[in-house]
């Protein structure tokens, strides 16, 4: 059975959406983060190196990181239809979203919140507005990343764009507004925060 190590307000929440998606039997391992002696558990730091969540364990596969989770759970259980397969024309295209999120997305509000100079020749994520530019775009044929297909890098990404809105530097955009609510709606979204209160 997979277990997900996970905590409560953290980026864990992306990899308990995924799991509800996915369909599969999980449990929910929770681990203070904030308490070194939680964070010490062997099976968790197998895992988790850095000792961060998410983390899952799915029998003798451990890893951390919400894309390499997605990743791996998508292709592993496919019968959920939440990645394109290998040879699908779709397959490079939710590839290049799967990594956006850590990529881009995440060093861009680094960018923001720290207030540093945009240089997109420099910093590989380019810069906050290009990654807002980017991803207007690729939604604008909707309504998910890979078109008409909902995929993990919905999960991903969708989370990442809630998590521009709930810290007030989402652009008015009605398309990436809408996306959110679209996100939000689905009922595996609503499972897995039923968890986080």
């Amino acid at each position: 059975m997979i277990r997900l190590y996970w905590c409560p307000q953290t980026r864990a929440a992306r990899a308990l959406w995924l799991l509800e998606e996915l369909g599969q039997p999980f449990e929910v391992a929770q681990i203070d983060i904030r308490d070194e002696a939680s964070r010490s558990d062997p099976d968790f730091r197998k895992a988790s190196p850095m000792g961060k969540v998410p983390a899952i364990s799915d029998g003798e596969v451990h890893l951390s990181d919400s894309a390499a989770i997605a990743l791996y759970l998508a292709d592993r259980y496919p019968e959920a239809g939440l990645a394109p397969a290998v040879d699908s024309h779709l397959r490079g295209q939710y590839l290049y979203w799967m990594v956006f999120t850590p990529g881009v997305i995440e060093p861009s509000m680094a960018e923001r919140f720290g207030g540093w100079e945009p240089k997109p020749a420099q910093h590989g994520w380019g810069s906050f507005d290009a990654m807002i530019e980017t991803l207007t775009s690729g939604l604008e044929t909707g309504p998910w990343l890979l078109g008409e297909k909902f995929s993990a890098a919905d999960v991903i990404v969708g989370s990442s764009v809630n998590f521009l809105k709930m810290f007030g530097i989402l652009p008015d955009s009605e398309i990436l507004g809408a996306y959110v609510d679209r996100c939000l709606a689905r009922p595996a979204y609503q499972r897995a925060m039923a968890r986080e209160v």
